[in-house]
C-alpha cells in the first residue's frame, strides 16, 4: 500500500493511525497546528514546573502494545511503565477513604472495610457483572467495525449469546443499576463517576458504562513524563515508519477532486495532495466548516445538547497538608445530583467533585511522595459544561469555581497554599484549543442506549476522509483514541484494496497502478 496520507492533527488517535498507515508502506505526514505532538496530552508551564496537561489515567495497555509491536517495537522500549497497585484514593469529608487496587480481592476487602460485609459481597457482584459486560462488548464493539445501530453488533455477537447481550443492559440507568449493589450512597457516587471517564452524567449514561470500572480494574498504568510522553513515542514509532510528523501546520481546508478529499491547504497556503485525508479531531470542527464546505457535509453536526461535559482543570504547583495523597485521588460533593443538576442547567458546580492527579507521587501503599515542605505538581480537574463557545469566563467567575473546588478539598482534609500558584483552563479555553466544541472534551455525551451507535465512525460521507480521535467511536480517552486508530488504518486497508481490486488501471509493462480517480489531488 503506497497511498498518501495526510493526517489533521497529532493526538493519540491520530498518531497511532498515522504509524500504523506508515509500517503498512504508506506515504504519511501528520500535520498539527500546535506546537507540540499529542492533543490534549500536552504539558503546561506553571511556576517553573511543567505539569501534564490532558488525560492522565493509562488504562487497557494492551492496545498500545499491539500498536507497537505491529511496528516492529515495543512500548517499554519508548517510556517507562510501571503498574499502580492502587488504582485511585477517595474521599468523603474529612473522614475514612476508600482505596481501590489492582488485586480485586484487596479491593473487595478495602470495600468491606469502608462499608460493611454487604458492601463488600456487592461490590465482588458489581466487579463481575462490570468484567461480564466488557468481555461481551470488547471484539464486537469497542474493537469492532462502527455501526448506526446494535443489529450488526448482535449479529456478530451470535444469537446464541442473546443472554450475554441483554446482560449489557443497555436499557437501563447507570444510577439506578448501581443501586442494586450499592446501598451506601457514597459507594454509588464512587461507581457513578466512571460515567464521568467519557465526559457523561452517571445519572443519564447507561448500565453499559460499568465497563469502564472492568477496564480500569484490568490495569492502571504511571508513564514516567506523563500521557504526553506516550504521545511523544507514538510521535517517534510513526517517525520511524517512514512518517513526517509537522508542528505548527494548522489545516485550513480539505480539498476535493472528483467527488473525494485529494488532499489539504495549510493556513499558510502550502497544499499537501493526498490521497487520504484522517482527521484527528472532534468531528464538529469538520461539521462546522472549519476545514472547507466538502468536508462539512462530510458528517453530521453534534447538537449542542448532546455535547459531552467540558472540565474545569487547574494546573498546579503548591505545597500540600493533611490529606495522603496518592498519584490518582477523587474528592466527592455532599450532593451528586444537585452538582450534575447544576451543570445540565449550565452552571458550573456550586459544590463540586474534584479529581487530583498528584504528579510527583506514584501509586504504592506507603509510597512517601514529595519532601515535607517542597511544592508538588497537581492536575486538578472538576466537570463544568461545555459552553466555551457561547459563555464568557470572567475573571471573577474563575476566581469563585477556584474557590468551590478548594473548599471541597478542604472540607476533605487537604488543605494547598493560599493562594496556590496555578493555570487555569475553563470550557472558554478548551474552546480556544479544540473550536467547534463549546469546550467539550469526550466528542458526543454516551446519554440513553443509542448514543454509542451515533458516535461518528470512521467513515465520512465523502470519499477518502476519515475520522479518528478520542470524540469518535468506539468512546473516549486514551485507549479508546488508540483504538480508534487502529481502526480508521484497518479500514483504510480495506477500502484502498477495494479500489486496487475493482478499478486497475495497466501500464504498458503489465503493472496495475492507482485509478485516476485515487490518485487525483487538487
Amino acid at each position: 500500500m503506497n497511498a498518501r496520507v495526510a493526517v489533521i492533527g497529532a493526538g493519540i488517535g491520530g498518531l497511532t493511525s498515522a504509524a500504523l498507515l506508515a509500517a503498512r508502506g504508506c506515504d504519511v505526514t501528520v500535520l498539527e497546528k500546535e506546537a507540540w505532538v499529542g492533543g490534549k496530552a500536552r504539558r503546561v508551564p506553571v511556576d517553573g514546573a511543567e505539569i501534564d496537561g490532558g488525560p492522565t489515567v493509562f488504562t487497557y495497555r494492551a492496545v498500545f502494545d499491539e500498536v507497537f509491536a505491529a511496528c516492529g517495537s515495543r512500548l517499554e522500549d519508548h517510556v517507562t511503565v510501571t503498574k499502580a497497585e492502587v488504582l485511585a484514593r477517595h474521599a468523603w469529608d474529612d473522614g475514612p477513604t476508600l482505596d481501590l487496587f489492582a488485586d480485586r480481592e484487596a479491593s473487595v476487602a478495602s470495600v468491606g472495610a469502608f462499608a460493611g460485609a454487604e458492601a463488600a459481597r456487592g461490590y465482588r457482584a458489581f466487579a463481575e457483572e462490570a468484567a461480564r459486560i466488557f468481555n461481551v462488548l470488547e471484539e464486537p464493539f469497542l474493537r469492532g467495525d462502527k455501526a448506526s445501530t446494535p443489529l450488526p453488533m448482535m449479529w456478530r455477537i451470535g444469537p446464541a449469546r442473546l443472554p450475554e447481550m441483554l446482560a449489557m443492559r443497555p436499557f437501563d440507568g447507570l444510577w439506578n443499576a448501581l443501586g442494586e449493589h450499592f446501598a451506601d450512597p457514597r459507594l454509588r457516587q464512587l461507581f457513578g463517576r466512571y460515567a464521568t471517564y467519557c465526559g457523561s452524567s452517571p445519572f443519564a449514561a447507561p448500565a453499559t458504562l460499568m465497563l469502564i470500572a472492568h477496564v480500569e480494574a484490568m490495569g492502571v498504568w504511571l508513564i514516567e513524563g506523563g500521557i504526553h510522553a506516550l504521545a511523544s513515542a507514538l510521535a517517534t514509532l510513526a517517525e520511524r515508519q517512514g512518517a513526517r510528523v509537522r508542528t505548527g501546520a494548522g489545516v485550513a481546508e480539505v480539498l476535493t477532486a472528483n467527488g473525494r478529499a485529494s488532499g489539504v491547504r495549510l493556513a499558510s497556503g502550502e497544499v499537501i495532495p493526498a490521497d487520504i485525508v484522517i482527521c484527528n479531531g472532534d468531528p464538529s470542527a469538520l461539521a462546522t466548516g472549519r476545514f472547507g464546505e466538502s468536508a462539512r457535509r462530510a458528517v453530521p453536526a453534534i447538537p449542542r445538547a448532546k455535547r459531552s461535559l467540558s472540565a474545569l482543570v487547574w494546573y498546579v504547583h503548591t505545597r500540600t497538608e493533611g490529606f495522603d495523597l496518592t498519584h490518582h485521588n477523587v474528592f466527592f460533593s455532599r450532593d451528586y445530583a444537585a452538582e450534575f443538576r447544576e451543570i445540565a442547567a449550565g452552571q458550573t458546580p456550586s459544590e463540586p467533585t474534584v479529581y487530583v492527579c498528584a504528579v510527583d507521587r506514584g501509586a504504592r501503599p506507603g509510597d512517601p511522595g514529595p519532601p515535607p515542605g517542597t511544592r508538588e505538581r497537581l492536575q486538578i480537574i472538576v466537570n463544568a459544561p461545555a459552553d466555551g463557545d457561547v459563555h464568557e469566563y470572567s475573571p471573577e467567575e474563575r476566581d469563585r469555581c477556584t474557590q468551590a473546588m478548594t473548599a471541597t478539598l478542604r472540607r476533605c482534609g487537604l488543605r494547598l497554599e493560599d493562594p496556590p500558584e496555578h493555570r487555569l483552563m475553563t470550557p472558554q479555553d478548551w474552546e480556544g484549543l479544540f473550536p467547534a466544541t463549546g469546550g467539550a472534551l469526550y466528542g458526543r455525551a454516551s446519554h440513553g442506549w443509542a448514543a454509542s451507535f451515533q458516535r461518528q465512525g470512521p467513515r465520512t460521507r465523502l470519499p477518502g476522509l476519515y475520522c479518528a480521535g478520542g470524540a469518535t467511536h468506539p468512546a473516549a480517552g486514551v485507549p479508546m483514541a488508540a483504538l480508534s486508530g487502529q481502526l480508521a488504518a484497518r479500514v483504510i486497508g480495506k477500502d484502498l484494496a477495494s479500489m486496487r481490486t475493482s478499478r486497475p488501471a495497466v501500464t504498458a509493462g503489465g503493472m496495475s497502478t492507482r485509478s485516476a480517480t485515487t490518485g487525483s489531488t487538487g
